[in-house]
C-alpha cells in the first residue's frame, strides 16, 4: 500500500496486478477494503492492473473533518479522474461499490474520456437521504435494529469489530469477514476519535456530503460498457435501485447475485470477477 497525490490530496491505494496492464481501478465504499482481496487477484489474474483506492477521510486518503466535510460528490468523482491519470491508466474500467458507485457514477458522466467501462456493485442512482418515489429505500426493520445498539468504544479494537460483525448479521452478510475486514480497517485508520473511525467503518462522511446536482437524469449519456452488480437480499439499498441503473444506463448488465446482501460474498467472487473482465 502506498500513497498517490491526484486533484490536490492524497489518496490511499494498493496494487495488484502488472504495472503495464489495462487498469481496473476500484473506489472505496469508503475504504479501498470494501472490495475484497480476492477479487482484487482475480482481476490481477485476469490480465489487469487492480488498483483499490482510499475515498477521502477514511484509510491512507487525506483526513480533514467527516463531520463537516469541504468537499463534494464532485470532488470526489474529479480524485478518481485524476487518480486514474496519475497511475497513466487511462482510459481506464472504474468500479464503485456501495457509497463509491455513487462516486464511479458521476466521475463517468463528469469526465467521459477517462474511463472504459464501469462497474457499480451494491448501489443506488440518487444521493444518500430519502430516495425518489419509485425507488426502495432502506428497509425499516432492519435500520431500525441497526441503529438500535449503542455505539462500541472506539478506542477498543476488538468492539468495533465485533459490532460490525453484529451490523452484517442483521444485514445478512457474513459476520466472521465483517469481523475481519473491520479490524483490519481499524488498524489503518488515523485515530481512534468517534468521527474519523465512524467515516471509516460505517461511510457517515457522505451523510453531510454536498451531493447535488442530481445525477440520475444523466444516466442515458453513460456510452461506456457497464456491469450493475447487486445482491438480491441487498436491505440497504434493495433489489430495485439496481434495477433502475440497469435500466437507465443505456446496454447495462444487470448480475443478480441471488444469494448475497450488501457485500461480494466468497462464493460469488469468481462470477463477479469474470463479469468485470468480460466488459474489457
Amino acid at each position: 500500500m502506498t500513497t498517490v497525490h491526484a486533484n490536490g490530496v492524497a489518496l490511499g491505494i494498493e496494487s495488484f496486478g502488472d504495472r503495464g496492464a489495462p487498469l481496473v481501478l476500484l473506489a472505496g465504499g469508503p475504504t479501498m477494503l470494501s472490495w475484497p482481496d480476492a477479487l482484487c487477484e482475480r482481476l490481477a489474474a485476469g490480465g489487469r492492473r487492480a488498483v483499490r483506492y482510499d475515498l477521502r477521510d477514511s484509510g491512507e486518503s487525506t483526513t480533514a473533518d467527516p463531520w463537516a466535510p469541504a468537499y463534494t460528490l464532485r470532488d470526489l468523482a474529479e480524485d478518481a479522474a485524476a487518480l486514474a491519470d496519475a497511475l497513466g491508466g487511462a482510459p481506464a474500467h472504474l468500479a464503485g461499490t456501495g457509497v463509491g458507485g455513487m462516486v464511479a457514477q458521476v466521475a463517468a458522466l463528469d469526465h467521459p474520456g477517462t474511463f472504459s467501462a464501469l462497474t457499480l456493485a451494491g448501489t443506488r442512482p440518487v444521493a444518500p437521504g430519502p430516495p425518489d418515489d419509485d425507488l426502495p429505500d432502506h428497509d425499516r426493520a432492519t435500520m431500525s435494529r441497526l441503529f438500535a445498539r449503542p455505539t462500541p468504544d472506539w478506542a477498543d479494537r476488538g468492539a468495533v469489530a465485533e459490532f460490525a460483525a453484529t451490523s452484517a448479521e442483521i444485514l445478512g452478510d457474513d459476520p466472521a469477514t465483517a469481523r475481519t475486514t473491520a479490524a483490519r480497517v481499524w488498524d489503518r485508520t488515523p485515530g481512534t476519535a468517534p468521527p474519523v473511525q465512524t467515516a471509516n467503518q460505517l461511510g457517515t462522511v457522505f451523510a453531510a456530503l454536498d451531493c447535488t446536482p442530481r445525477w440520475r437524469e444523466r444516466l442515458p449519456d453513460i456510452e461506456v460498457p457497464t456491469l450493475v452488480v447487486h445482491g438480491r437480499h441487498n436491505r440497504f439499498f434493495p433489489l430495485g435501485n439496481a434495477e433502475a441503473l440497469a435500466r437507465e444506463i443505456p446496454g447495462a448488465r444487470l448480475l443478480v447475485l441471488d444469494h448475497a446482501a450488501t457485500t461480494i460474498p466468497t462464493t460469488a467472487l469468481a462470477e463477479v470477477t469474470d463479469a468485470m473482465l468480460a466488459l474489457g
